[in-house]
C-alpha cells in the first residue's frame, strides 16, 4: 500500500516538474526575444488534448491515492458499491478488483469508487440476519414467536449478542408479518442465514402454525341469504 502511495505521489510529482521545466524554457526563450506566440499556441492545444486525454486517468489515480490513505476497505473485504458486490482481491493506482459470489471478476475504477457510497460488511467482523415471514391471523402471536424462537435455539452459529429477537412488523393482506433479528459473525452469514430459514419451516410444522401465502377469500351468498328490499 505505502508503494503504491509513493508511486502515485511520484508520477504526479514528475509530471508537475516537467510542466515547470517548459514554462521556464517558454519565459527563457521569450525574454530573449523569440517569437513564441506560434509555440504557445501550439503548446496550449497540445496540453488541452493531453489534458482531456489523461482525465479519467489522473481521476483514478487521485481517487486509488484516497482509498489507499483512508482505508475505507482492504484486500479480502466484502463491499458494495453502485449494485456491484464482492471480495476485494486487488487494489492499485488506477482501478480495484471485486470476485463476485458468482464467481465473476469486476474491476471498478478508483474515480468512482471514491466519489461513490461504499458499503463495507466484513470491516465491524458480524452482520445481522433478518428473516420476514407471514403467520395466518388466526395464529396466536405467543405461539408464532415461540415457533420463531424455537428455529434460533436450534440454528448453529448465531451469536447470543446481541441477543435475538422476534418481533410482530406488519399486518398484510392475507396474514400477519413477523420479524426474526439475529448476529453472526460476517464469515458465518450465509450459512446461518439458509439454516435458519430452513428450521423456522420446521419449527412452524411442528408446533402447527400456519405459513400463509398471497390469497383472496371470495364468499358466495346464496338467493336465501341475501336481504329482502324494504328490510
Amino acid at each position: 500500500t505505502h508503494g503504491l502511495i509513493y508511486l502515485g505521489y511520484r508520477y504526479f510529482w514528475l509530471a508537475a516538474c516537467a510542466v515547470l521545466y517548459i514554462l521556464t524554457a517558454v519565459f527563457t526563450a521569450g525574454s530573449l526575444g523569440v517569437d513564441m506566440t506560434s509555440l504557445v499556441a501550439l503548446l496550449s492545444v497540445c496540453s488541452l488534448g493531453i489534458t482531456l486525454a489523461a482525465e479519467d486517468i489522473l481521476g483514478n489515480v487521485a481517487g486509488g491515492l484516497v482509498i489507499l490513505s483512508s482505508h475505507p476497505f482492504t484486500i479480502g473485504d466484502f463491499i458494495e458499491v453502485n449494485g456491484a458486490s464482492g471480495t476485494v482481491e486487488e487494489i492499485n493506482i488506477n482501478h480495484t478488483k471485486l470476485q463476485t459470489l458468482d464467481g465473476l471478476m469486476i474491476l471498478l475504477p478508483n474515480k468512482e469508487l471514491a466519489g461513490s457510497k461504499v458499503i463495507n460488511y466484513t470491516v465491524l467482523g458480524r452482520r445481522r440476519v433478518t428473516w420476514t415471514l407471514g403467520a395466518s391471523y388466526d395464529a396466536p402471536t405467543e405461539a408464532v414467536k415461540a415457533a420463531c424462537q424455537m428455529a434460533v435455539a436450534e440454528t448453529a452459529r448465531i451469536l447470543p449478542d446481541p441477543e435475538p429477537s422476534v418481533c410482530l412488523t406488519n399486518y398484510a393482506d392475507s396474514s400477519i408479518e413477523y420479524t426474526v433479528y439475529c448476529w453472526a459473525e460476517t464469515a458465518d452469514y450465509w450459512a446461518v442465514k439458509c439454516e435458519l430459514g430452513e428450521r423456522l419451516r420446521e419449527a412452524f410444522a411442528a408446533l402447527g402454525v400456519e405459513i400463509t401465502y398471497q390469497h383472496l377469500n371470495v364468499h358466495l351468498i346464496s338467493p336465501e341469504q341475501k336481504p329482502k328490499s324494504g328490510s
